[in-house]
Order: C-alpha cells, then structure tokens, then sequence
C-alpha cells in the first residue's frame, strides 16, 4: 500500500494486477487500484477533481482530469473516509501513478492534496523503474 498525507487529508492506495482482463500478447496490461482517502483535519471538505499522471516502462506519460471520482464529489467530515475502487490500462508491463485531487472547505478555499506515487507492477515479474 502507499500512503500520503496533505493538509489532513491521507490518501492510500492499492493497486493489483487485474490478469484475467489483460492481454499480454496484444500489449494490454490492466490494473485496478483502491484508494481510500480518510479525513485527519478539523474541517469540512469536498473533492472536487482529480489530476493523474500515468507513465508506462517506456517513458510515455498520459495526463487525466476530470470532476471528482468515479461519477462523485465526496464531502467529507473530520473523521470520515471514502473508498472507490477505478482501472488502468497500460501498453507495458509495468508502470507508474501519481497525482493530485483538489478539495475545498467550506468556505470555497480550494487546495490539492497528494495521491502518492505508486508502482504497477505484473507479481513475480522483474520490477523496472519508471
């Protein structure tokens, strides 16, 4: 699991290789990952959008934004958590996420918090840096 903490706000992440949905053959590589974002602060806030940056073995980086997760905007007290599970696909066998979501309090101050980097990686293959 990885792990962040930004502004009270954690955010954990899980990603697992879906191998049943992938097609090594063809070049497509599927994974899913689950993030749970719990808030630690003291106020009210909303996630309003998020922004990925996905890099595949080669190098090649896909930039995704949009409104909220998984077709929500979450609002979430001091104490209270969200989880949502979403996929990847890749044209590699490994690769990386990192990115941000964008929250706001209650007063309409707006602030990113950071999802962490982590690794996509197929088990038992040879991990590589991306």
């Amino acid at each position: 699991m990885y792990r962040a903490l930004t502004h009270g706000i954690q955010v954990t992440v899980e990603p697992f290789y879906l191998a049943e949905e992938s097609d090594p053959q063809a070049n497509q590589f599927l994974w899913a990952y689950t993030v749970e974002i719990v808030n630690l602060g003291q106020e009210t806030v909303r996630l309003r959008a998020r922004h990925w940056r996905i890099v595949d073995a080669l190098g090649r980086e896909e930039e995704v934004r949009g409104l909220g997760v998984v077709g929500e905007q979450p609002v979430l007290a001091p104490g209270e958590r969200f989880e949502y599970t979403s996929g990847c696909p890749l044209r590699t066998p490994s690769g990386m996420m990192r990115g941000t979501y964008e929250m706001e309090d209650l007063e309409g101050g707006r602030f990113d918090i950071a999802i962490p980097a982590f690794s996509l990686d197929i088990p038992g293959e040879q991990r590589s840096i991306n």
